[in-house]
């Protein structure tokens, strides 16, 4: 068994072609298919079934061997960064991912600051969704993610960041500003600017949850995956809002809008640092997640 035996394997695995993952590694496709083949040839065993004629599917003995190459790539990039760290040279690649807004509001200052301690890594940062930043955590394509707490699966090791409440997103001035414990009724009374539908945006789920118990009709005028697009219209005059934010985010305050506090409907929730349970962290990484948790 050869050492580009395993890469190869794990990329086509992983990506589920043959073709895509010949361009990652730098071979024809032909090539990377000969040496799947000594390699299924080696143990005795089929890697990979055909699904039709594009799809591929791990076999049993193919996903044992995944687990296998997936830990042992894993252990070799944490060596190479050890073996950099003792030659005094923080030298390695650091993936991240998370949402825009989060990367918009929170992210910069952490990043300015961990940049100037560490400059000689190598750093990637992703802007996606929340469930496809969980996505690239379990599938170890990223070190860290941040995501909302509650959408975390227990599979993997989160750590308690920021705390987050739910407010109602009005333009300034507008009536139900005045109001101390506003009501599902009365935030009903005007178009709603929510979230996509989806499992993703559990604050909507929830919303309309309580709607529906209470019998209460509602209009939504907008769907909006980003709440500086959400609140981009909420400023317009078009609706109201809902989001998550971090209380007294300087970002808040060049908005023309009322924030209202829904704590008394909505219970408060946390951005957490997200990552695999069998992730072995190396000074530099673990020197991230302190630069973060300083940062709160």
């Amino acid at each position: 068994m050869e050492w580009k035996q395993i890469v190869g394997f794990y990329h086509v695995a992983r990506l589920g072609s043959f073709t895509r993952a010949a361009g990652v590694i730098f071979k024809t496709q032909s090539a990377l298919t000969q040496q799947i083949k000594a390699l299924e040839g080696e143990l005795g065993f089929p890697l990979f079934e055909r699904i039709g004629k594009r799809k591929l599917r791990l076999t049993s003995a193919g996903e044992k061997f995944f687990a296998f190459a997936e830990a042992i790539l894993s252990k070799y990039d944490s060596l190479m960064e050890e073996l950099a760290e003792l030659k005094g040279l923080p030298i390695g690649r650091l993936r991240i991912a998370a949402p825009f807004t989060t990367l918009y509001h929170l992210f910069p200052e952490v990043l300015k600051e961990y940049v100037k301690q560490f400059p000689q890594v190598e750093l990637t940062v992703l802007d996606r969704s929340q469930q496809n930043v969980i996505e690239l955590v379990k599938n170890g394509e990223v070190d860290f993610g941040l995501a909302l707490e509650s959408a975390v699966p227990k599979e993997l090791t989160k750590i308690r960041w920021k705390k987050v409440e739910a407010v109602l997103l009005a333009p300034a001035g507008h009536p139900l500003a005045g109001i101390n414990r506003v009501t599902l009724k009365q935030i009903a009374r005007y178009p709603l600017i929510l979230p996509p539908k989806t499992s993703e945006y559990t604050g909507r789920i929830k919303l309309e949850e309580l709607f529906r118990e209470l019998g209460i009709n509602y209009r939504i005028i907008m769907e909006s995956s980003n709440v500086e697009l959400s609140s981009l219209y909420v400023e317009t005059g078009l609706g109201i809002s809902f989001a998550t934010i971090v209380k007294g985010m300087p970002a808040l305050k060049q908005r023309n809008l009322e924030y209202i506090s829904l704590g008394h409907i909505l219970e408060p929730g946390y951005i957490a640092v997200v990552m695999r349970k069998d992730k072995v962290l190396s000074a530099f990484k673990s020197a991230f997640i302190n630069t973060l948790l300083d940062s709160f």
